[in-house]
């Protein structure tokens, strides 16, 4: 029988990122004009979005966490939903959440800040097993991640013997470890596919796996999880904005229930819809996921009209600029992952990207 006491003996030896990297002193937030200097660049990219009455709040933290992250040697990954002043002007990295973790394992640094919800920070850690992983909300969490357990899983796997099981990234890696491979919402129909089988269970989003479904000859069986932001859009709310303006092109993420979709003139992945954007320049555009998304590419294509039917994510929210530098100055939090859940859940994602090797 395992020994609590020496459980928790081996769990107190264990040092913290404070331990191992230190605590510094928490930075100078004053507005001088040394930091107005040394801003003014980073202000430019978000000029359309903060005002600049109110730049002097975000400099100085914009400021001292640039500084302190080369101090640290720390690189910050950025998804597409945080908002400009953290992904234009603090962060290293930014994409959908796969992207950034495969992209942190190709820079040197020994220390990522995911300014993400905790199931990417998982799997930064699941691909840079060997870095510092911190995320600077640890409660910033995700309703489709959590709308299943590890237990779930393996519950669906006694429930239908033999049928594969698919698990879209978007959860933790106890759910990857249970799983056969992973997916993303660009690739889930190849990886469907892949198996040759007549059935796969897809989870947990209810809305991808239906539009997979109507993709594909497989017959798919899923879980009733969603996302809270694309679970709230409708049809009737986008045929009102079509009826209003019939030049504007709705763009949707395959996360949004399947009568969105259908009335959508494109459909894709977070890095689709971006691409999707750059590649055809149409004038007035609708993007159908988080508003932080448009606000963040909108000075990427100018000419191009957004139209923001502002769904926001409070999880993706909770990360903050004074957050990220808390992370940085107490090296907090960081993010574990059980070394055999790990192994396993790295194999499901390996599987998908090795697809196509």
């Amino acid at each position: 029988m395992t020994n609590p006491a020496r459980i928790s003996a081996e769990r107190s030896t264990v040092r913290t990122a404070a331990d191992r990297f230190g605590v510094v002193d928490m930075p100078d937030l004053s507005y001088t004009p040394e930091v107005a200097a040394e801003t003014e660049h980073l202000y430019q990219r978000v000029s359309h979005h903060i005002p600049r009455l109110e730049w002097p709040v975000y400099a100085p933290y914009v400021a001292a966490i640039n500084r302190l992250k080369k101090q640290r040697n720390a690189v910050i990954l950025a998804h597409n939903y945080q908002t400009p002043e953290i992904f234009h002007c603090v962060a290293d990295i930014v994409g959908d959440s796969l992207q950034l973790a495969k992209e942190a394992t190709k820079v040197d640094a020994e220390i990522i800040v995911q300014c993400g919800v905790h199931f990417m920070a998982e799997t930064s850690k699941l691909l840079n097993p060997q870095k510092t992983v911190l995320i600077p909300d640890m409660k910033a969490g995700c309703s489709l991640a959590e709308s299943i357990t590890g237990a779930d899983v393996r519950l669906l796997r006694e429930t239908y013997p033999g049928v594969p099981i698919v698990t879209y990234v978007n959860t933790s890696a106890e759910v990857k470890a249970e799983s056969d491979i992973c997916c993303t919402s660009a690739n889930a129909v190849e990886v469907v596919e892949s198996f040759g089988v007549d059935r796969v269970l897809c989870i947990p989003d209810e809305f991808l796996a239906q539009n997979v479904a109507a993709q594909t000859k497989v017959k798919i069986l899923t879980w009733k999880g969603h996302c809270e932001v694309h679970e709230r859009f409708t049809a009737e709310e986008l045929l009102a904005y079509k009826a209003a303006d019939p030049d504007i092109q709705i763009i949707a993420h395959p996360e949004c229930p399947p009568e969105v979709v259908a009335v959508a003139d494109f459909t894709g992945s977070t890095s689709g819809m971006i691409g999707y954007v750059k590649d055809n320049r149409p004038a007035k555009v609708l993007l159908v996921t988080e508003c932080s998304m448009a606000s963040n590419i909108e000075s990427e294509v100018p000419g191009v009209k957004f139209i923001k039917p502002c769904n926001l994510c409070p999880h993706m929210k909770r990360i903050t600029l004074p957050k990220i530098l808390e992370s940085l100055v107490y090296m907090r939090d960081e993010i574990h992952v059980d070394p055999l859940v790990a192994e396993r859940a790295r194999l499901a994602v390996e599987r998908m990207v090795n697809l196509r090797n």
